[in-house]
C-alpha cells in the first residue's frame, strides 16, 4: 500500500511554521479512501482474534470507564489463567445505550494504521501512538476534556460533532505544577467530522466529541509524544555529568559563600550548554536514534538475512539518524538505540531503506541503488537487523 502521506494533507512546512502546537487545523475530504487505513471489518476481526484487556480495550460513557464484567465474560483455561472473552450482545447492548468503544495503540494492530503512524513520527520527529473511537449515539463518552499531547483525527466512517473550546493553560503537562483552568461555557467552534475529514488539536485544547448527526462514527485519533523543555533539561543534566562541578556532592554543610561560588561554577557549565545553537538538534537526534517504539523480528531468519534479491526489508523505525563520521571516512547510522558505523558505500543503501520506511524494499532493489551485489546489501542489512532496526517483511 502506498503511504497515506498525512504530511501533504496537513500542509508540511506550512503547517510546522504556523499551526503546529499553536492553532487547530480542519481539512474537509482530506483522504478520499478512508477505509484503505481501517474498516469496520478490521475492527470485528481485531475485537475476535485478540484477547485485549481494559484499559487497552475499554467501553466509555459520561466521562467514566464501564466495568468490563458489562460486555466480556471470564475464561479459565487449563493453564489456570483468566482472561475476558468479549461477549458480542452485550457489546451490542452497551453501545446501543451510548458508550463509546476505545482501542488504545491500534497502530500496533492493523499494519496499515502503523504505516501513517510512522509517516507522522518521520516528519513530526517523535512517538506517534494511534487509537481508535468508535461511537453510535449522541452520547458523550468522555464529557469536555483536554488532552496532554497534540492530536491528528481522521474520520473513518459516518459522522462526528466536534465542540472546541480551546486552551485555559498554555501547553499543560501530565505531570504539572496546576490544572488548567475550566473551559468556558460555549465553544468557539463547532465542527461535523465526515469520512475523509482530518482535523489537528494541539495539547491542553478542550474539547468534547458525540456522534450526534444520526449515524454511527468510527475515526482514528493519532496522538503526538511531546517533546519539553522540561525534558531537555533532563536529558542535559545527564549529559553534563562530563563536568566534575556536576558529580560533586552539594556542599549542604559548607559557608554560605562556598555554596555561593559552587552555584556560580553550576551556572557557567549549565549557561555555556544552553548557549550551543546545534543543542536542540542534538537532542532530537539522540530521541530519534533511541526510539524502540516498533521492534518487529524477522523470523524465520535468525543469524542473518538471506541474499536473495526478491526478500523485502524496512527500517523498524522512521527516525533513524545518518551522517558522516567525524573523521570525515565513512558514514555513522543510529536507529534503536544502536550505533553503526560503515563505509560510504553504504550511504546510498542507508538513504534507500530511510527514504522508503514505512514501506518495504527488496534486496535487489537497494543493490541496484548501491550499485553492489546482493549479497553485499543481505550482510549490511543483516547487521542493521541484529540491532533491532530493520525486519524483513516478505518476499515479492
Amino acid at each position: 500500500m502506498s503511504p497515506l502521506n498525512l504530511a501533504a494533507h496537513l500542509g508540511q512546512d506550512e503547517f510546522l511554521a504556523q499551526v503546529l502546537h499553536r492553532q487547530h487545523a480542519h481539512i474537509p475530504a482530506a483522504l478520499s479512501s478512508p477505509a484503505e487505513l481501517i474498516a469496520w471489518d478490521d475492527v470485528n476481526t481485531i475485537l475476535a482474534t485478540h484477547r485485549l484487556e481494559p484499559p487497552r480495550l475499554r467501553l466509555s460513557m459520561d466521562g467514566e470507564m464501564l466495568p468490563a464484567h458489562r460486555y466480556t465474560a471470564p475464561v479459565t483455561t487449563r493453564r489456570h489463567t483468566v482472561w475476558q472473552r468479549l461477549h458480542p450482545t452485550e457489546l451490542h447492548a452497551r453501545l446501543t445505550e451510548g458508550a463509546s468503544l476505545v482501542i488504545d495503540a491500534v497502530d500496533e494492530l492493523h499494519p496499515p494504521v502503523g504505516r501513517a503512524a510512522m509517516e507522522l513520527e518521520r516528519w513530526l520527529r517523535t512517538g506517534v501512538q494511534a487509537n481508535l473511537y468508535a461511537s453510535f449515539t449522541a452520547r458523550e463518552g468522555f464529557g469536555v476534556h483536554w488532552d496532554d499531547h497534540d492530536v491528528v483525527v481522521i474520520q473513518i466512517d459516518g459522522a462526528k460533532r466536534w465542540k472546541v473550546y480551546g486552551p485555559t493553560r498554555t501547553a499543560p503537562m501530565y505531570k504539572d505544577t496546576a490544572e488548567p483552568e475550566p473551559p468556558p461555557q460555549e465553544p468557539f467552534v463547532e465542527l461535523v467530522l465526515r469520512a475523509g475529514d482530518v482535523l489537528y488539536l494541539p495539547r491542553g485544547w478542550w474539547h468534547s466529541v458525540a456522534a450526534s448527526e444520526g449515524e454511527h462514527s468510527l475515526h482514528l485519533t493519532f496522538g503526538i509524544q511531546t517533546t519539553t523543555g522540561a525534558q531537555l533539561l533532563s536529558w542535559l543534566a545527564d549529559d553534563l555529568r562530563r563536568h566534575a562541578v556536576l558529580r560533586e556532592d552539594l556542599p549542604v554543610h559548607a559557608t554560605a559563600a562556598q555554596q555561593a561560588a559552587y552555584l556560580e561554577r553550576l551556572r557557567k557549565e549549565v549557561a555555556a550548554a544552553l548557549e550551543d545553537p546545534d543543542l536542540v538538534g542534538r537532542y532530537t537526534a539522540m530521541r530519534d536514534a533511541t526510539d524502540l517504539t516498533r521492534l518487529r523480528p524477522s523470523l524465520p531468519h535468525l543469524t542473518g538475512i538471506p541474499a536473495a534479491p526478491n526478500v523485502r526489508v524496512r527500517l523498524t523505525t522512521a527516525r533513524a539518524h545518518l551522517e558522516a563520521a567525524g573523521n570525515g571516512d565513512g558514514v555513522v547510522f543510529r536507529a534503536c538505540d544502536t550505533e553503526w558505523e560503515l563505509a560510504d558505500e553504504a550511504l546510498p543503501l542507508l538513504q534507500s531503506l530511510m527514504s522508503a520506511a514505512p514501506c518495504a524494499v527488496s534486496l535487489g532493489e537497494l543493490a541496484a541503488v548501491a550499485g553492489t551485489s546482493v549479497a553485499h546489501v543481505a550482510a549490511v542489512v543483516s547487521e542493521l537487523m541484529d540491532g533491532q532496526a530493520v525486519t524483513v517483511e516478505g518476499t515479492r
